[in-house]
């Protein structure tokens, strides 16, 4: 049976219990109201707030875009960035852009280049950009002094100089001279500790957050501070060991966690289903234990899964074969994480539930992506898979907010510090 059709005859499952004590209440039942600590938006000054007038603006961007045949492959990320280029050309400042693109370890590797990403920022702008191939020293120092009203500058990858991943002092300071203000619009690159978003700013009086910053921060204040009950929140992927944190304090606040692809087999193991000692072992399963003995009415688990066979089979979680690779969630937990998903109030998605680039395993990650594209809940999704998923399918422009950050994104769900935040709450500018 094909699983449309199988899903059909689903209707309703009989949900999985794993023992005596663990058993997921209705939601309706559910009264969680724990709140997660997250920094005061307040402390942050923002660039609509700063006086930009005939001042050179250092504006640190995400522009790791992909670069194809020596053009943009792709520009969602300059587009992001594009309300705060135009804000400070309508104050009459003149930006000069900043990025990073891959990771070229602290030399000159010209396929890295940024000057291709500053002629489509000039075709989406419709004005003149300037680019100069250093990003600090003599002839950026020029570049800059020769702005004038109405002109902007990108400078050549920041890590191209090995002062950039190393916070370098001397690096910041010559970022630094090149302007009159800074704003750090790079929210995806806030979890670094780099001299563009973190150095520079001990040489600068006046900072500032972007617009994309702020809109990034906003988005994460009302789903972990204030958000419309039941809040519902999947993670999947496959690394465990940077969520884990994530989930303990998801855990915290979530009325629903439903955990797939890899980031369930520690609280399966935790429960005592043999999922192969490869799959989990350690200290995430201590974690998970502590987590289902202290708030087991949050976590929601598959109780099926798809494996590699020579193509898709379904097996159910207690009959999981230990020398097959598990790639996606079967058609009960399906219907199982649609069912809480429908039931939501607002819904936080990072992760595939399996291998979805592999034909035949994206069943599970489409199924939850369609579930939150349906909901009329508030979604906030982010991760560059789970970005990569929702524009697989096509379902980007049905979700109520898509954030631009992987790594920064987890970070801020886990609740820890994201330096270049703190960074940017220093009190510099008097009112």
């Amino acid at each position: 049976m094909n699983i449309p059709s199988l899903l059909t005859e689903l209707a309703l499952p009989t949900f999985f219990s794993y023992s005596s004590q663990w058993r997921a209440p209705s939601l309706a039942n559910s009264h969680l109201c724990i709140q997660l600590p997250l920094r005061d938006m307040n402390s942050i000054r923002y660039v609509d707030q700063m006086d930009l007038a005939g001042k050179r603006v250092l504006l640190r961007v995400d522009l790791n875009v992909p670069l194809r045949d020596g053009a943009v492959a792709d520009d969602s990320r300059i587009n992001a960035i594009l309300p705060t280029v135009r804000y400070i050309l309508e104050k009459g400042g003149m930006p000069i852009v900043c990025s990073h693109l891959d990771r070229p370890g602290g030399k000159r590797v010209p396929e890295y280049s940024l000057r291709p990403v500053s002629v489509r920022l000039s075709e989406l702008t419709g004005k003149k950009v300037d680019f100069v191939d250093e990003c600090a020293g003599p002839k950026a120092e020029q570049a800059a002094a020769s702005l004038t009203s109405g002109s902007m500058l990108v400078l050549e990858n920041l890590r191209f100089d090995p002062g950039e991943e190393a916070n370098d002092d001397t690096f910041a300071r010559s970022l630094a001279s090149l302007a009159d203000v800074y704003v750090d619009d790079a929210f995806a690159n806030a979890h670094r500790a780099h001299a563009s978003n973190v150095g520079v700013t001990k040489f600068m009086d006046q900072t500032a957050g972007g617009l994309l910053m702020k809109k990034e921060l906003q988005a994460l204040e009302g789903v972990l501070e204030k958000p419309d009950r039941p809040l519902v929140v999947a993670i999947g992927g496959a690394k465990v060991s940077s969520k884990m944190a994530t989930i303990e304090n998801l855990s915290r606040v979530a009325d629903r966690l439903l955990l797939g692809g890899a980031m369930a087999f520690p609280f399966l193991r935790a429960l005592g289903i043999d999922v192969g000692d490869h799959r989990a072992n350690g200290e995430a399963v201590e974690r998970a234990r502590r987590m289902l003995d202290e708030r087991p009415w949050s976590i929601v688990l598959p109780d099926d899964f798809a494996v590699d066979d020579g193509g898709r089979r379904e097996v159910d979680v207690k009959a999981l074969p230990s020398d097959k690779d598990v790639l996606d969630i079967g058609p009960r937990t399906i219907e199982r994480f649609a069912s809480e998903i429908r039931a939501a109030g607002t819904i936080v998605w990072n992760g595939p539930m399996g291998k979805f680039e592999q034909e035949g395993f994206d069943v599970g990650t489409r199924a939850v992506a369609r579930a939150i594209a349906q909901s009329p809940a508030y979604s906030l999704v982010g991760g560059g898979d789970t970005n990569a998923a929702l524009d697989r399918n096509g379902l980007g422009g049905s979700i109520s907010y898509v954030s631009t950050g992987g790594g920064a994104f987890l970070e801020m769900l886990s609740g820890r510090e994201l330096p270049a935040l703190k960074a940017l709450e220093r009190p510099k500018i008097s009112a």
